[in-house]
């Protein structure tokens, strides 16, 4: 029987934990609301392109520090899930899909948060590491040809999401539903970068 109210707890802790959204603070300290410059994404690419690289190194910390401890709160709470020799900690799960949630629907912030993406990335690597180099590495591959963060993004999370059912990594069903949750909550906050993409009009990555 799973422990309903420490999945909740678990949800809502991460939630708390995401909505901390560092873009926003780090824009704050430099006298900048991020979400009304660049992109308007309070998130780690539009805060490298309008506020420079040492902010940007802040929010790169702070986004994924934050996914981690979530994480580990999820996995205090010690909420598991068995089904035959496949097992999960799903308490992990919702802490860590909070922790997204709150990252791109902060509560301290009016709601208006960044796209979720290096959040994901810590808690990806939290939930499982192997899945989440794999997807790390097409995310690479696909930024590097064609230097569309966005692109290596939406690709990466669908990647996440479909190599889930692959019975080698022992997931239960509750994965199933926070890999493709996971993928729809990246691919939804993404919705103007892919109608950009097919336009020929997303900015791409200078490195």
């Amino acid at each position: 029987m799973i422990d309903i109210f420490k999945l909740f707890m678990a949800l809502a802790l991460g939630y708390l934990l995401g909505s901390l959204n560092t873009a926003v603070i780090v824009g704050k300290i430099y006298g900048k609301d991020i979400r009304s410059h660049g992109s308007k994404s309070a998130g780690l690419t539009n805060t490298l392109r309008v506020l420079g690289k040492s902010a940007a190194v802040f929010v790169l910390a702070g986004d994924i520090l934050k996914g981690i401890i979530a994480c580990f709160v999820g996995l205090f709470l010690g909420v598991y899930f068995y089904s035959g020799d496949a097992n999960d900690c799903v308490s992990l799960l919702a802490a860590g899909a909070g922790a997204v949630i709150g990252h791109n629907w902060p509560v301290y912030f009016g709601f208006k948060g960044g796209k979720g993406a290096l959040t994901a990335v810590a808690v990806l690597f939290m939930v499982d590491w192997v899945m989440a180099l794999l997807s790390l590495g097409l995310f690479v591959i696909i930024v590097a040809l064609t230097r569309y963060v966005s692109l290596g993004t939406i690709c990466a999370t669908l990647l996440f999401g479909a190599i889930s059912f692959i019975p080698v990594f022992g997931n239960t069903f509750y994965f199933y539903i926070f890999a493709w949750l996971m993928a729809f909550m990246v691919i939804f906050r993404h919705m103007g970068n892919i109608q950009r993409l097919l336009s020929g009009t997303e900015n791409k990555l200078t490195f």
